[in-house]
């Protein structure tokens, strides 16, 4: 069994199996967010992107917990040079851990750090854990190449669906019409006014696409099985 939690706006935590997993852990700053950086054990840091609503509090928790910050060429460089261990990476890439293993699709966004350093291109990963595949879209736009995606088998898709800075709920619905995931989990929504939607409305309109959908809340998770 494999725990996906939500913990506002894109920042996910998965546990369940031998390694703990917290993508783009937002916290500090986040309106929504469920738990503080402290309350986070975690052995990989998997980042989408270098933007402040991704990046957050990704050097404080490397630095506690010793966990390994893993994303792009860029990313992994700056957090290194800042003291944390980091795996550099890039589009296209896998990486094997205990009971898993992770790999990076593009993202159509941009990326750079709140400081205006570059961060290298935007990304989406695939990670594989407790023998279920679970697909962080990151910051992105609809491209059609999510149908490759797809193919590797998805049993959970999080997606995000606040439009202005990626999908709106629309291009969402077709992502998923590309993808076929096994059940939908909408992010980066209600963090800030520009980005506000009804995610229960938009698994209402998933599920009438035959997709299982929850829209979680703050500190809520999905058990997959």
């Amino acid at each position: 069994m494999v725990e996906v939690r939500f913990l506002g706006h894109a920042a996910t935590w998965i546990v369940g199996g031998p390694t703990k997993i917290v993508i783009d852990p937002f916290l500090n700053g986040n309106p929504l967010a469920a738990l503080g950086p402290g309350e986070i054990e975690a052995d990989l840091i998997v980042l989408t992107h270098a933007h402040g609503d991704h990046w957050g509090d990704t050097l404080e928790i490397a630095r506690r917990t010793g966990a390994k910050v893993v994303s792009t060429f860029e990313i992994a460089s700056y957090a290194s040079a800042k003291g944390a261990d980091a795996w550099p990476m890039n589009i296209g890439g896998s990486y094997a851990f205990e009971g898993g293993w992770l790999k990076f699709f593009p993202a159509w966004h941009s990326s750079s750090f709140p400081d205006g350093t570059y961060g290298g291109m935007p990304m989406g990963v695939v990670i594989e854990t407790g023998g279920k595949r679970i697909y962080h879209a990151g910051d992105t736009a609809l491209f059609s190449d999510m149908r490759l995606v797809g193919e590797v088998g998805l049993d959970l898709a999080l997606l995000p669906i606040g439009d202005t800075f990626t999908m709106g709920p629309d291009d969402a619905l077709r992502a998923l019409e590309l993808l076929r995931p096994k059940a939908v989990v909408p992010i980066h929504y209600n963090t800030f006014p520009p980005i506000e939607q009804d995610g229960e409305a938009f698994v209402a309109r998933a599920e009438a696409l035959g997709f299982e959908g929850r829209a979680l809340k703050p500190g809520e998770a999905i058990l997959l099985e």
